[in-house]
């Protein structure tokens, strides 16, 4: 009798030399794998990327070499959604894999505020963390955090077994910049000190950081790829990169890369990009290392869009951080995985980042309770599939602003969008990726469809748990938000 370990690598090495020698093109993709294997997924975020700010999405004066070897050999999503507009939002959706308007998460926890010393997302809201971790994997979360700084919404509380970052909204870069700063605000007995100048934390413990924080985010992802790797488990990483959020600072070596850049905001913006992508290739580096790379599932993409008055670029796409515009929603964002995703593609179909959780679990062989509340779906066999996974249905996104919310909605080829309190307008999003020509009066029904969508998605929406500007708060009361009694009204 054939030993049974013997009989399965004999049978992987006649697929593969049969994959040799008839060639693995962009369109085919390996599917043998032992039964007891799961993929150790690498979740890459960005903070206020533009859609044109990597290399792989169209760049002309950012360089990324590292990312863009890893999309060259991937494939690209060029109709990637995420579920707000802006920070915390997105990430709370990315999290529990349900748009934020459902569980009192519309607005960022504020900064330095009752709210922030005290709330989060809640914990009846499961992490795709949480169950990743039960299912056997190593979890970790690096970088900015920003869903509730309070013990009870610590990443180490969240589903993460290890935590290297900051709690809050963001934080300067330099430590030799921030950290004087942090200590004359001790040393002059404030007790709320601005959270972007506070020491970051490890494992709930507070450390003194001494690199760059980009760089130093870089080195604890690859401190963990090779903890990982001594462990008989596979791992999470989530590793939450504040670049290119503001402050605009970058290192000087950077920025030099791109002196050919004029505008000085620009400049120091392609410098920060940069020194992610730097971070990419070391942690593509240890992967390879620790004999990982070829079983770890690289996913890479953007929190929201990018802000033009900040350096980023959008092109071509209308609109910035904040809008329901693409610009606002949609970002630049690749799958790679040897072997298993086709390289040299692009996925042109519209996914959500709700899709992650379920998708990753499906990856990972976890259980997701039962009673926990979906609105993403797995995408894995449509991606390998070349299918849209969300043909008919409908991706939105929404945005309070001051007395009156702005709503997008994605369907197929459509896209309908109001802002701004202007009136709805309708686009063919395949064919005007700039929302340009209006063609709602040519298409009156498919606009009517799409905001009855809209409308009744709505409905499962809850009051704010926390508004910022906390001065919202007031405003939403008075203008009665929450019936959203002008916002699904189409004008003739």
């Amino acid at each position: 009798m054939i030993n049974k370990s013997i009989n399965n690598s004999l049978i992987l090495s006649i697929v593969l030399l049969f994959a040799s020698c008839s060639g693995l093109n962009s369109q085919s993709v390996k599917t043998v794998e032992t039964s007891n294997s799961r993929p150790n997924i690498l979740f890459i975020l960005c903070d206020d990327l533009g859609y044109a700010d990597v290399g792989f999405n169209g760049s002309t004066d950012i360089i990324t070499p590292e990312m863009d070897k890893l999309a060259k050999n991937g494939t690209v999503f060029s109709s990637a959604y995420v579920s707000h507009p802006f920070c915390g939002p997105s990430r709370a959706g990315i999290m529990t894999g349900r748009y934020p308007h459902e569980f009192g998460s519309q607005f960022n926890i504020p900064a330095n505020s009752e709210a922030s010393a005290s709330e989060g997302i809640p914990v009846n809201e499961i992490f795709i963390s949480n169950v990743l971790q039960k299912s056997g994997y190593y979890t970790g979360a690096l970088g900015k955090w920003h869903l509730g700084e309070a013990t009870e919404f610590h990443p180490n509380n969240r589903g993460f077994d290890d935590f290297y970052g900051f709690l809050g909204g963001g934080h300067e870069y330099f430590p030799s910049v921030y950290g004087p700063k942090y200590k004359q605000q001790v040393a002059a007995g404030n007790q709320n000190i601005w959270d972007y100048l506070t020491p970051l934390d490890h494992n709930g413990k507070s450390v003194e950081e001494t690199e760059y924080i980009t760089d130093a985010l870089s080195r604890e992802a690859v401190r963990f790829v090779k903890d990982a790797a001594k462990k008989k488990q596979p791992f999470f990483l989530y590793l939450a990169y504040n670049a290119p959020h503001t402050p605009l600072e970058a290192k000087e070596e950077d920025m030099k890369l791109f002196s050919n850049i004029k505008d000085e905001k620009r400049r120091t913006y392609a410098g920060m990009v940069y020194a992610v992508d730097r971070g990419v290739g070391d942690l593509v580096k240890a992967l390879k290392e620790t004999n990982q790379f070829d079983n770890t599932i690289i996913i890479f993409l953007s929190d929201n869009g990018g802000r033009t008055d900040q350096g980023a670029n959008n092109t071509p796409l209308k609109g910035v951080k904040g809008d329901v515009y693409e610009g606002g929603f949609r970002v630049p964002m690749f799958f790679h995985w040897p072997n298993h995703i086709a390289a040299g593609k692009r996925f042109d179909y519209p996914v959500s980042a709700l899709d992650f959780y379920p998708t990753f679990a499906g990856l990972a062989k976890a259980e997701i309770p039962k009673d926990k509340i979906l609105d993403g779906k797995n995408i894995w066999d449509a991606v390998i599939n070349n299918k849209n996974p969300r043909a008919g249905e409908m991706i939105f996104a929404m945005r309070h602003r001051s007395g009156f919310s702005d709503v997008g909605v994605r369907q197929d080829e459509w896209k309908a969008t109001k802002a701004y309190n202007s009136p709805w307008k309708l686009y063919n999003i395949n064919n005007d990726i700039s929302e340009k020509q209006d063609i709602s009066n040519k298409y009156p029904e498919q606009l009517k469809s799409m905001v009855l969508g809209a409308q009744k998605w709505s409905i499962g929406h809850t009051e704010p748990r926390w508004f910022d500007p906390e001065s919202l708060k007031e405003v939403w009361k008075e203008k009665k938000m929450g019936e959203f009694i002008n916002t699904f009204k189409i004008s003739n």
